[in-house]
This record gives structure tokens, sequence and C-alpha cells, in this order.
């Protein structure tokens, strides 16, 4: 293999509250040729999503933390160059998790073949993909909605909360978003098709929320953690489900929200469960293909919001962080 040079986005300090720029590093280094087994990609796009901010943390988790100067972690989709691997060829075009570079050398049966006749190729790292999955599989298997039921949505107008909402309107739900900006609640509303969105920038939000739920919450699907969800827990009916994904508005405080209205999930004998989608992959075989014919019959809507080049990688996260992104984060590499 002739050599290629890469170019990487390694992590080069800890942040400390909210993540900076300095917080990264860009490196050029010098691929090794893929072994047996192995596959050789030029990644096309990159996600970016909020776990990652986790992941820069030196703290137990869920997930191993990425190490002071080791490649950040990320989704990725790419073409593959090199194969010695039987079950892929150069041209195919392939999904996995090779990392914030231009190129990536991985064992192929960590990759997953995909194909754009039906739905473009960045969309792999969004709604058919982890995010979308992690929708579907929250709202369904945690959240259980029924016709009529009222499910609420946070980070509404966002690559999970998006899915969520209008699986919810499929299902014959009454769907209330909740979204960052007017212009945010309105793509909620008039294209995604929720029946409310209401804005938590808005200094009337705590009573415009109320008037949106008149008949209290039965499921909640929560990205953000903090004011929202003690907000919604105040609000939820007898037996609700909640959703818990994510936490974004805590992920840079140093002194988290804490939470005063843990009663109602007693005397509602409601549901909260913290779910991660990677310790389900059994279930991606079976949502992925749903989702998939909902997206090429135009039932399920999507947005994405791209950055170009590798370079732009950290300040386009951290605009993701601060709620600056519309819709799905990803970085168009090639």
């Amino acid at each position: 293999m002739e050599q290629i040079k890469n170019k990487q986005i390694v992590l080069a300090s800890r942040p400390i509250g909210w993540v900076e720029e300095s917080n990264f590093r860009l490196v050029e280094t010098i691929l090794d040729a893929p072994d047996e087994g192995e596959v050789l990609v030029r990644n096309s796009y990159l996600s970016l999503d909020p776990y990652m901010r986790m992941r820069m943390d030196a703290v137990k988790s869920y997930a191993p933390y990425v190490e002071l100067g080791q490649v950040m972690v990320g989704g990725t989709v790419g073409e593959v160059l090199e194969s010695n691997y039987a079950g892929l060829k150069p041209g195919d075009l392939v999904t996995g998790s090779l990392s914030w570079q231009l190129y990536g050398v991985t064992k192929g049966k960590n990759l997953r073949k995909v194909e754009t006749t039906k739905v473009p190729l960045s969309a792999y790292l969004g709604i058919v993909g982890m995010p979308g999955v992690t929708a579907w599989y929250g709202l369904n298997e945690i959240g259980q909605p029924k016709a009529s039921e009222t499910v609420v949505v946070s980070a509404a107008s966002g690559a999970v909360g998006s899915v969520v909402g209008q699986l919810a309107k499929l299902k014959g739900c009454r769907v209330v978003g909740i979204a960052g900006g007017k212009a945010k609640c309105d793509y909620v509303t008039e294209t995604l098709g929720f029946d409310a969105c209401i804005d938590y920038k808005s200094p009337d939000f705590r009573q415009a929320f109320k008037a949106a739920i008149p008949d209290g919450v039965d499921v909640y699907f929560d990205n953000v953690g903090g004011e929202i969800l003690d907000l919604v827990l105040a609000s939820l009916n007898p037996f609700s489900r909640i959703a818990l994904c994510g936490v974004i508005s805590q992920y840079n405080q140093s002194e988290p929200h804490g939470i005063r209205n843990v009663r109602s999930l007693l005397v509602n004998r409601a549901r909260l469960q913290g779910f991660i989608i990677s310790d389900h992959l059994e279930k991606w075989a079976e949502i992925l293909p749903q989702l998939e014919k909902l997206v090429a019959e135009g039932q399920l809507k999507y947005r994405e919001s791209v950055a170009e080049g590798l370079e732009n990688a950290p300040a386009a996260f951290i605009g993701m962080l601060k709620g600056e992104n519309f819709g799905k984060q990803v970085v168009k590499l090639t």
C-alpha cells in the first residue's frame, strides 16, 4: 500500500467546565497497511454527539474515557479503499466508529455496509444510525406509548428528539416538544408535525409548558436533564414512563442541578430508566430497516448541520453543546 498521510484530532487536555478548542489538537500521522481481516476506510462524514463530552473526562462511565493524546472517539461513514476482509471490497460504503480522522484502519467485522439508493450517506450517522435507533428504542421499549397519551420530548429539534416525536405521532400520541428558540420550535411543529413546542429560552416557559399539557405527561423522553427534567417530574401522570437518554444541560457543569421533584416518581408510581443504546446491539438489525423505510417514504423527516473540514470539528462540537446546531451535527471530511 502506498503510504497515506492521515490527519487526526486528538484530546490535548481535559476541559474544566465548558469545552474549549484548546482541548483539542490536530496532528498528522502515517497510516499502517491493514492486516488480515482489516479494512482501510477513507471517512466521508464524522458524527458529533453529546456523549463525546463525557468521554473527555477521566471518570468512570459506561465506556472508557479518551486518554490524553488519543484520537477523539466518534462515528463515521466512508468508502473502503483497501480490504483484507472477505465481506468488504474497495468502493463499498461503510459505517463504523473510526473516530475524528480522515482515514481509519479497523477490523472488517466492526463495519456495516450501507448503500445510498434510499437515503443519503450522511443519514447513516443520524436518522438511520445511532440517533435514530436510540430514539426508536427509548420510545418503544421504555416509553411504550399508547394512542392518545401525551408524550413530551426535550431537545425536540435534535437528532434524537426529532425522531422520537415523529414516531410518537405515528402511534397517535399528542406530542409536545421542548427546544431552544422560535426557529427550532417552528420547525418542530410545522415540519415535524408535533402538536406543540415550547421555547425553554422564553421568559414564560413554565407557564407555556403547563398550558401545553392540560392532561399531564404520560411519557417523557429526556435528552437534557437538569431543570427541565425537574419541571416535567412535577407534571407526571400515574404510571408514567421516562426514558433518560441524555443530560446535555449538565455535561459542562461543575455542580450539576439537583432534582427536587423526586417525590413525584413515588406518588405517581412512575418509571424512570436510563439507557445506553450500545447495550442493545441485538435490536439494531430490527430497527434500522424500519427507520430506513419510513425515511424513504417521507414519513420521517430530518435536518442536518454540516461543518466543512476536520479542522473545524472542535468548533462545531462546542457549538452543538451550546445548542447552536439545527438537527444532526456532522462534519464533512471529503
